[in-house]
């Protein structure tokens, strides 16, 4: 049986909730079958997040990671395709720290690709009636850092564990009750595939 690891995010921004928080935890209540999921909430802290994700993937051991996060102002989930070394926080952390222009990792390659199947991720939730996109982007503030560091650590610790992120819209874009639905599909896609579609999600901007 697949382990997966997912993990959503505190609030953060001045906000009450996180609707990637609310969804993990749902879905930790009743995961899909066929999988051992385990979940973790992460602080939207740069002095905390790494030690964090790194303990829950040293508890999990998972085969895959499902990251999470909050992209307020999209209305379809957002499958991300690349995590940049970078951090350039547009506003500060929950404890006050805005880097600017920082790498992730000190020495780290200039980025990662997902290694989820991200177009049948996306497919899926299409079928599941979930509105869903290949991002090409996962900014630059603690979303891409947590990507990029689930896939650093996978290729400098476990070459064999999957990973890759997940942007879900605010909830004045789409209910909680399709984020659910949504992150349902991504991981039963996560579960049953290994070779991805070869479909066209480009972007021409």
């Amino acid at each position: 049986m697949q382990t997966i690891l997912l993990t959503g995010f505190e609030p953060f921004g001045g906000d009450a909730v996180n609707p990637s928080e609310q969804a993990v935890r749902i879905l930790a209540a009743g995961p899909p079958p066929g999988l051992r999921l385990v979940t973790a909430i992460l602080p939207v802290s740069y002095a905390r997040m790494d030690a964090a994700l790194a303990e829950a993937i040293a508890r999990a051991r998972p085969d895959a990671v499902v990251a999470v996060g909050l992209a307020a102002s999209r209305a379809e989930m957002s499958v991300e395709r690349v995590a940049i070394n970078l951090d350039d926080a547009r506003i500060p952390d929950n404890d006050g720290a805005q880097p600017i222009d920082v790498p992730v990792v000190a020495g780290g390659p200039a980025a990662y690709f997902s290694t989820l199947p991200i177009k049948a991720i996306v497919a899926r939730m299409r079928e599941a009636g979930v509105p869903a996109h290949v991002s090409q982007t996962a900014g630059t503030f603690g979303c891409n850092h947590i990507f990029y560091l689930a896939r650093h650590l996978a290729e400098t610790h476990d070459r064999g564990m999957r990973a890759g992120f997940i942007h879900v819209p605010g909830p004045a874009n789409m209910k909680l009750a399709s984020v659910v639905t949504g992150l349902r599909a991504a991981l039963e896609t996560v579960r049953d595939t290994t070779t991805d579609l070869r479909v066209a999600e480009g972007a021409t901007s």
